[in-house]
């Protein structure tokens, strides 16, 4: 496979791997959270949904700015609100509000979105001066 075919044309944060699986696991939190009780409305199932949202919508954002430095300093908030959601997740368990089983799906999706977002990083950073 030649290096043409190896790298995808990227013509919006659509595009991109990271933003696609970002949208999973934003998804895989709002039906997790369905299982929270009624007076985590406003508390921990307000505060995961946000943080998971935060991760595509920075991954965009960054990718909308139009320069590789703003679209890294994003990537790097993408990353904060990745951490949020594990925490999260982990506190939600611990709380006994969802299984580890339950779960399992939204830890998965956290540590792949994870390693592409490291990758992206390191690949941007190499491009820069």
């Amino acid at each position: 496979m030649t290096d043409d075919r190896k790298r995808a044309v990227i013509r919006g944060f659509k595009d991109l791997e990271v933003w696609q699986v970002a949208m999973r696991l934003a998804r895989e939190c709002y039906v997790l959270t369905r299982a929270f009780p009624d007076t985590e409305r406003f508390g921990l199932t307000n505060q995961l949904r946000r943080a998971s949202v935060s991760i595509p919508s920075n991954i965009a954002e960054g990718h909308g700015r139009g320069s590789p430095k703003s679209f890294l300093q994003y990537l790097w908030i993408a990353n904060g609100s990745l951490a949020e959601v594990e925490t999260q997740v982990l506190l939600s368990i611990d709380l006994e509000f969802i299984g580890e089983n339950a779960a399992l799906s939204v830890i998965d999706l956290t540590q792949q979105v994870g390693r592409m977002l490291t990758g992206l990083r390191r690949s941007i950073e190499s491009q820069l001066p």
